[in-house]
């Protein structure tokens, strides 16, 4: 599958736009370096999947995000993902300075939500939780950024042609790790105290 719901209709990403080290404590909790400026990398539409799998050519981490889909060039609709990640190749390519495309834009390494309108949601309020079997491991706010969602739009509009219906990824909050089959994710985006979204995902 690569097309997402936006509502009660189907759209067709032309490419995903993902921040990295976009979280304080989540670069901590991986002893990465805070970057001189924001951190980009894409995936391809073939990455994306309704399915969380578990394993592919290695084990595989989860990353959860609030994510932003565009329209007319702006951010028109907000939604979860998970960004999952080939740990190791990762950070084997990093040791050797090597891009990490084949640790990120695999095929099935993004999953979303279904996206929802942005109209009346304050995009400053928002806020992600990811609990596996019904432990929270993730929490996060747009406050907590270092480049919040109007700043990261406005940078990638600097260099590339924002389509209508690609996804931003605006990175992972801390707590990422391992996806183990049968795993059950529960992933909300909240305003406030209001769920906006709830969906559940079973590990493959």
């Amino acid at each position: 599958m690569s097309k997402v719901k936006l509502g009660d209709r189907l759209v067709q990403p032309t490419k995903i736009v993902c921040v990295g080290r976009n979280y304080l404590e989540h670069i901590q909790e991986l002893n990465n370096a805070i970057p001189d400026q924001m951190v980009v990398f894409s995936k391809p539409t073939t990455s994306i999947s309704e399915k969380l799998h578990s394993f592919h050519q290695e084990r595989l981490h989860y990353e959860g995000e609030i994510c932003f889909l565009i329209e007319n060039g702006e951010l028109a609709a907000v939604g979860l993902g998970l960004d999952l990640t080939k740990r190791d190749l990762q950070s084997n390519l990093k040791a050797k300075g090597l891009p990490w495309e084949r640790a990120k834009a695999f095929d099935g390494s993004a999953v979303f939500s279904r996206f929802i309108p942005l109209d009346g949601i304050s995009i400053d309020d928002l806020e992600i939780e990811l609990f596996i079997n019904c432990v929270r491991v993730q929490k996060g706010s747009v406050r907590q950024m270092m480049y919040p969602p109007q700043v990261i739009l406005e940078e990638l509009n600097s260099y590339t042609t924002l389509c209508d219906g690609d996804i931003i990824m605006t990175g992972t909050p801390q707590g990422v790790g391992e996806v183990h089959p049968s795993d059950l994710f529960l992933a909300r985006l909240k305003q406030c105290d209001d769920t906006l979204i709830e969906i559940e995902w079973v590990a493959e």
